[in-house]
């Protein structure tokens, strides 16, 4: 939660800054207003506490009326919830609530067109570390809401030895060696393999998981039947909503698709003042 609260501030100090020219010089302190949130388009919802959290930190009175929770479906034009507090404190906080709530909505919304797209295969869709940066738990969490797998978190809680690890450290096998070496029991390895030869590398090195690096999915198949459930197998690179049923069709167990986070569209969420008591 202090995280959450860190960026919110960040982002209203970002947008406000020293004041608010605009609302101060037209909106006298003071006058109440009511506020609907409009959904412009499908979408499932995420982030709706956290766009709610803006509007209290400017002001401990705001009044709240949510008509849905993070993971609803929600058509287009239907209204989302309602604010009230005092106008100036809406402004105020319209533009940095709507970005976090108009961003985790578009990547739970894309995230679910994938797993609908997957529907009927025994396959995880996982998230990757493609991030926006200082959002990544946030946007972790839309995924989630939109019903994928996150994958690591970081750099700290998880082995992935990748092809960079694999070319400083002179291959697979050494690098599994080392890494065996120097972690606690506790932590499954996942190598990224990029051809056949590395996958058998990767077996004969006992890793839990072999990550499938950017292989079509005829080398795809070959990997999975060379594997034959003695690691769980995951496909990453290149896939996206065109190509994931083919990927699917091979029989990988997991399908990280970068796409989610870094390629998600923010979704068409409006503020509209409905009601003003001076």
């Amino acid at each position: 939660m202090f995280e959450i609260d860190r960026l919110i501030r960040l982002a209203l100090d970002e947008d406000i800054g020293t004041s608010d020219l605009t609302t101060s010089s037209v909106i006298d302190p003071g006058i109440k207003g009511n506020a609907q949130i409009i959904a412009k388009e499908d979408l499932i919802l995420a982030g709706i506490d956290i766009f709610c959290s803006v509007f209290t930190f400017l002001n401990s009175e705001v009044k709240f009326n949510k008509f849905f929770k993070d993971g609803d479906f929600i058509n287009s034009n239907s209204a989302v919830a309602e604010i009230s507090c005092d106008v100036v404190d809406l402004l105020r906080g319209e533009r940095v609530a709507l970005n976090f709530l108009q961003r985790l909505s578009g990547i739970a919304s894309l995230t679910r067109k994938y797993i609908d797209r997957v529907k009927g295969y025994n396959v995880k869709v996982l998230d990757t570390r493609k991030t926006t940066p200082g959002w990544r738990s946030l946007e972790k969490y839309a995924v989630k809401v939109g019903g994928g797998i996150n994958h690591r978190s970081g750099l700290f809680d998880g082995i992935l030895i990748k092809d960079n690890h694999i070319k400083a450290c002179g291959g697979i096998r050494r690098a599994v060696e080392k890494a065996r070496a120097n972690i606690p029991h506790t932590f499954k390895i996942e190598v990224e393999a990029k051809d056949i030869d590395e996958v058998r590398e990767a077996l004969e090195s006992g890793v839990e998981t072999i990550m499938l690096d950017n292989m079509d999915t005829e080398e795809m198949e070959k990997a999975v039947r060379v594997i034959n459930k003695r690691a769980v197998v995951e496909a990453s690179g290149g896939i996206n909503l065109d190509n994931i049923v083919d990927v699917a069709k091979t029989g990988v167990d997991l399908i990280s698709v970068g796409a989610l986070t870094h390629s998600a569209r923010a979704c068409d969420i409006s503020m509209n003042i409905v009601g003003i008591k001076g």
